[in-house]
């Protein structure tokens, strides 16, 4: 038993670095964190020129262009939200 346990940590240690997450992500996860991130830095950039515009500190011009951006985003996210959400569903309703 004691023998067992032993094999099994070794097989658990070896296989260990291959199964670490990375630094930085590749490929797809990577695009999809920058997607996320300026997703957020839109929003976030819209709140901040709506709050400035209700206090007198921006432009009406620069307020109707930041909540023409945001709705882009939002649209945007919903569309990719409803494309991935399609697609589930039709693995769903694969034959097993």
């Amino acid at each position: 038993m004691d023998v067992k346990s032993a094999l099994a940590t070794q097989g658990y240690a070896a296989t260990r670095p291959a199964t670490a997450p990375k630094a930085q992500p590749d490929g797809a996860g990577a695009a999809f964190g920058n997607l996320a991130g300026d997703f957020a830095a839109t929003l976030k950039q819209g709140e901040d020129i709506a709050q400035a515009a209700m206090t007198g500190g921006a432009d009406p011009h620069a307020l109707v262009m930041a909540l023409a951006q945001s709705e882009l985003a939002v649209e945007t996210a919903v569309t990719v939200r409803n494309k991935v959400v399609e697609a589930y569903q039709e693995i769903l309703r694969m034959p097993v």
